[in-house]
């Protein structure tokens, strides 16, 4: 048996592991997803899903109807609903409001472009004359690309520099308010409720596109579903994961689990229990300890899924054999397979000035400056803070010193090394799985897959898989966040308390990624606006135990349009009957 075959061999006994994958549109695993669901994934079915889909200022959404009407989250709508906290309806196109600075783009084209991308590459040239031989290529490719199409098009790297595929997109620059809710309904349970389910937030907006001073002509849109989703009904979802870390080595993840994280975590603790402290709660306090809070859970949700035995044992038998695949590949060998000793014994090195580096260097006062938001009791309370941490560090250096030589340090010992290491063994990876893997989250338009599932939390106990209008009003109360508009308490005899509002599956998230979600037939059936706390580290490592994707349920989203908003024309724009039932 040859060398190269054992690889093969290696590499094979390796499974897919559940709903997992941020797959590219002109690369889906169609033969996976026939196998497990008995669904056949046509070209034509990706093709719609992305000319539907698209980017809308920093989120996503989808258009609904052939006239640029769009579905997007009421996030990515927010500035544009700033001056309607008590929802907003153009029943006319007349008085649809203009949305100046938000834009939207559509993927339109995609082609691989790495023959082009590398062919002015010589053998053995050094790394600073291919990178610039590369980058020139590609400005020559995105400008010709440009001049011909008219599109926004752009050059996108994979698999750290082996594939560089071209993406077009149309772009979208006059974007004009349909409808946007209470503020209260979209952000029901507030910054506790964020990265947690069960939810209920009616988080959408609908916009419209305009060109030429006309509702643009949109023949791709999403149909609305007029049937609920059910229990684990299959689902596809486009979105746009940001920067990932799936390929990093088992002993980058022990450091970030064992060491970064915890003292992360520790550092936002003190900060959040500072802030709490206060008397009165300012507006500037209460802002930095919703950022605060966020980034605490952030960090919690990656150290959750780090300390996952399941998962790390999963990532360490796939490292293994994965080295072992390098080690007996010609073109690879043991020298390829030093890799990742030496990232180890990097972080090993490391370990020790991790602290010192937290305080003095990311970043070291968190919460002054404009943090602060110019509240004086807030700058003192962080410097208070930060202060401390100073004194237990018992560093007789300056703190700017100091800094600057633990930086030199960190770049000698493990800043260039995280860099090359990952990309060399995500090369690797692409020359042992080819098109078979997906590649990291890039920022960048991907199709994901799963089902409506329930799950078990961190206390063993059961999460439906869907929340419903009878839930919502029994969380409701009279205190904020929980307070609902009056339309909402006035029209809860008029809901169907059983209609599902808001809904998780098992897509892979990674990243953050939001966006629309349809059926088997093409047709919407929510959209995806965050992921509960589990879902965080799939940014390291899939699991689909307890990582959900948290939806507006389409049929949800209907009820309470027809039954508490009274938007006829939107309803019928949307092939759904405006009658009130």
């Amino acid at each position: 048996m040859s060398n190269r075959l054992i690889a093969v061999l290696c590499v094979l006994a390796v499974p897919a592991f559940g709903d997992e994958g941020l797959w590219l549109f002109n690369q889906f695993p169609k033969d996976q997803v026939h196998e497990k669901y008995q669904f056949d994934v046509s070209d034509q079915f990706l093709d719609h899903l992305r000319l539907s889909s698209m980017r809308v200022g920093a989120g996503e959404g989808a258009f609904v109807s052939a006239s640029g009407l769009v579905l997007t989250t009421y996030t990515a709508a927010a500035a544009c609903a700033a001056d309607h906290p008590d929802g907003f309806y153009a029943a006319t196109r007349d008085a649809e409001v203009r949305c100046p600075g938000l834009d939207a783009e559509v993927l339109v084209s995609l082609e691989d472009v790495t023959r082009q991308v590398k062919e002015g590459v010589r053998e053995g040239a050094k790394a600073a004359e291919a990178l610039e031989k590369r980058n020139a290529a590609i400005a020559r490719i995105e400008k010709a690309c440009s001049d011909k199409t008219g599109d926004h098009c752009t050059v996108v790297r994979l698999y750290s520099g082996e594939r560089y595929d071209l993406y077009g997109y149309k772009l979208y620059t006059d974007l004009r308010l349909v409808f946007a809710p209470d503020a209260a309904a979209a952000r029901f349970g507030g910054d506790a409720a964020l990265s947690t389910f069960q939810r209920y937030n009616f988080d959408l907006a609908f916009l419209r596109a305009y060109e030429n001073g006309k509702p643009a002509d949109t023949p791709h849109y999403l149909k609305w579903s007029r049937d609920a989703i059910q229990d684990n009904e299959l689902i596809f979802m486009s979105g746009r994961p940001s920067a990932t870390s799936r390929q990093s080595t088992v002993a980058r993840l022990t450091f970030q689990r064992d060491t970064a994280l915890p003292l992360q975590i520790a550092r936002l603790r003190t900060r959040i229990e500072a802030l709490r402290g206060m008397s009165p709660q300012t507006p500037a306090a209460q802002r930095l300890l919703s950022e605060l809070g966020s980034a605490y859970k952030t960090a919690a949700g990656h150290l959750i899924g780090l300390k996952d035995e399941r998962l790390m044992a999963r990532k360490d038998n796939f490292e293994k054999k994965l080295r072992l695949a390098v080690t007996h590949d010609p073109k690879l060998g043991a020298e390829g397979a030093k890799v990742w000793d030496e990232v180890a014994t990097a972080y090993k090195n490391w370990t020790p000035f991790e602290k010192p580096f937290e305080v003095l260097v990311r970043p070291g006062a968190i919460g002054t400056g404009p943090s602060a938001g110019g509240d004086q009791a807030v700058e003192t309370a962080m410097r208070d803070v930060y202060t401390q941490e100073l004194k237990a560090l018992g560093e007789k250096t300056p703190p700017q010193e100091a800094a600057a030589k633990l930086q030199r340090k960190y770049n000698e010992t493990v800043g260039a090394l995280e860099v090359s290491g990952a990309e060399r063994i995500a090369q690797y990876r692409y020359r042992l799985f080819g098109p078979k893997e997906y590649p990291e989250g890039t920022g960048t338009p991907r199709v994901l897959y799963g089902v409506a599932k329930g799950y078990r939390d961190r206390t063993e106990a059961p999460v439906l898989y869907a929340t419903t209008f009878g839930g919502l009003f029994h969380l409701a109360g009279e205190q904020q966040p929980f307070h609902l508009p009056k339309r909402w308490t006035d029209g809860k005899p008029n809901l169907d308390p059983l209609t599902p509002y808001n809904f998780v599956s098992t897509c892979d998230v990674a990243g953050g990624a939001t966006g629309p979600a349809v059926n088997r037939n093409g047709e919407l059936v929510g959209l995806g606006f965050d992921g509960n706390i589990e879902s965080l580290a799939l940014a390291y490592l899939y699991g689909e135990e307890g990582a959900r994707a948290v939806y507006v349920a389409a049929t949800g989203a209907a009820e309470a349009l027809r039954k508490l908003y009274h938007t006829p024309a939107l309803l019928r724009e949307l092939g759904l009957d405006a009658t009130p039932q």
